[in-house]
This record gives structure tokens, sequence and C-alpha cells, in this order.
């Protein structure tokens, strides 16, 4: 097996697959306000072009994968996706991320087809702050919050973007509400990718600010969580609550990058705060056989950049994170 390392000695072992470029709500750091550019269905891959890449990157050494958007669960067959992916002999581990909007209707679904993890966006427990950054409704969420809670998904992991003027004063009803439901919270730092992301960088807050907060609180000391992403995690000491802190902008976490993404263009990208990137649907199109896919990803790989120029080049990504997938 081609295992899949670059030139920098990371070993690729973790896909994040988007199946929509399309979501329900409207998050103003992710769709800039009246884009709509969203892809048309036949330039979207379809099911079996999506298993056939799932499975070509499993016999190459990834065997995790995340399935993300937009919001996956818009699209109407991603419980087979699931189970198809989740059937593969070396995929070892399903997680989603999600807006939890949809989770009230289909989470014991998913979870029945495989999904075991999930990191649910949510920013704020406020409904109108809530409606000011995703236009959406907070009960949607809270709702299938629970409804995932009781279909027995471990764990669920909350990520709240931390904005200054926003939501940062919420950061303690955040934890309290982690602690009630035992779920996992993560902060992550706003980052500029594409025009929303950009515009949002005047509420950037350095999440070392929030550390301090917490310290002020808790006693806490290092923890380590299920799951391949680049979380660094803390634990409140003789609590159950794991906090975990995400750091594009302060403290990248670039040397270990182990995961490249899939729009559901067919699009893989090498790094989110970069450009290098390999156009799948023209070859699964065209008639390219296994071997031959697993060549032009070797060599995509090869091309994986060292690290993002978030910091350097807050500019440099034009595209719309929800055309990326998370």
């Amino acid at each position: 097996m081609a295992e899949l390392v670059d030139r920098f000695g990371r070993k690729i072992e973790y896909l994040r697959l988007s199946v929509t470029d399309r979501c329900d709500f409207r998050c103003f750091y992710c769709i800039p306000k009246g884009f709509n550019e969203f892809s048309d269905r036949g330039d979207q891959l379809t099911l079996d072009e999506c298993v056939r890449l799932v499975r070509v990157f499993s016999e190459m050494g990834v065997g995790r994968v995340r399935f993300t958007g937009g919001e996956p669960l818009v699209r109407r067959d991603i419980v087979e996706m699931v189970r198809r992916i989740g059937a593969m002999p070396n995929i070892h581990d399903l997680s989603m991320s999600t807006n939890a909007s949809q989770l009230a209707r289909c989470a014991s679904e998913i979870r029945a087809a495989g999904v075991e993890r999930l990191n649910v966006s949510l920013d704020t427990l406020d409904p109108e702050t809530f409606r000011q950054i995703t236009q959406g409704d907070l009960s949607r969420v809270l709702d299938g919050l629970m409804a995932a809670k009781s279909a027995g998904f471990r764990p669920i992991k909350i990520n709240m973007v931390v904005m200054r003027d926003l939501n940062m004063h919420e950061v303690g009803d955040m934890v309290d509400f982690c602690l009630e439901h035992r779920f996992t919270l993560r902060f992550i730092e706003t980052m500029p990718v594409g025009e929303a992301g950009v515009s949002a960088r005047d509420r950037y807050v350095s999440l070392s600010e929030i550390r301090e907060m917490l310290e002020q609180r808790f006693e806490l000391e290092p923890a380590r969580m299920t799951g391949a992403g680049p979380a660094k995690y803390l634990k409140v000491v003789g609590g159950r609550l794991k906090i975990g802190f995400i750091t594009p902008m302060s403290q990248h976490f670039c040397e270990d990058c182990n995961r490249v993404r899939l729009s559901s263009e067919g699009t893989l990208y090498l790094c989110l705060g970069q450009g290098d990137k390999l156009e799948f649907r023209p070859l699964l199109r065209g008639g390219v056989d296994d071997d031959e896919l697993k060549g032009h990803i070797l060599e995509a790989i090869e091309r994986k950049p060292e690290k993002h120029e978030f910091d350097t080049k807050p500019g440099q990504v034009v595209r719309v994170m929800s055309m990326t997938g998370g």
C-alpha cells in the first residue's frame, strides 16, 4: 500500500469530505452577505463518486473520515453515503461536523449508519445573538443536540468561535451548558478564509485570553481526546469537562497536519490556507482508473505546503469557507 507521506514527513491519514457547499444557516464569518454562487447539482460529486474516492484514499492509508459541508445533513443521500463508507475495511473512524439543525429528525439514523462522534458549531446560547450570527433558529440546534445526546453519540464536541464584542462574554455560560450536558467544549479563533473570514478579523480573540479567563475559575490540567484534529485539550481537575483550543492564528499547528479536504465538487485542497489543489471531477468523469487516481493523489500530496499564511497573507484565500469544507 502506497501510504501518503508528504515531503515534510507528515503522514496523511485523515480526509475531511465535504458533501455539499449548501447550508441552512448563513454564518457571517463563513458565507458573505448576498452570496448565492453555490454549485449546481450536476457539478457536485455523485454518491458513487464520493464513495469511490474515499475507498481509494482508504487503500492509501486514510482511516479517518469526517463528513462536512456546508451542512452535510441537507444532502439527501447522506445516510447511504455514511453507511457505504463506514463499511470499508480500512475506515476505522467516522465523524461529522454539523450545525445540528437537522439532528432532531435524523440523529438515530446517522448514528446507526456509523457516525460515532459529532462536532457541533454553536457560538452562542442567546437566541438573538444566534440569529445575528447565523440568521437561524437556536431552538432547532438545541433540539438537535438533545436528540444527538439521546442517540448515543460520544463525544459531542461544541465548537465555539469566540468573537470580541459579540459572544466573548458568553464563555462562562457555554462552559456551564457543556458541564450540564457532558459535552466537550472547544474554542476556535476566527480565520481569514474568504471575504467573510477577512471581514470578521476585527472580532479576533486570541485564545490565550480565554484560557486566562478559565484559569480564574478552574484548575486545569492537560488532557487527551479521541480524534485526529488540531485541538489542544485541558480538563478541569476533579471534573468531567474537557476544553479544547484550536489556534490557527496565535499558535498554528501546521507541523502536525495530517489532513486534506475534498470539496463537494471534487476539488482536493491540500491546505486550508493555501491554493494548492487537485481537481478530481474531470478525472473521474474522464474514465480514470484507480491506479491513475492513486498516482495523481501521490503527486498532489508531494505538493502539500509546509504551512498556511493566515498571519502574513490574510486575503490570500478568496474561496468561501462553505465551498472548501470544514
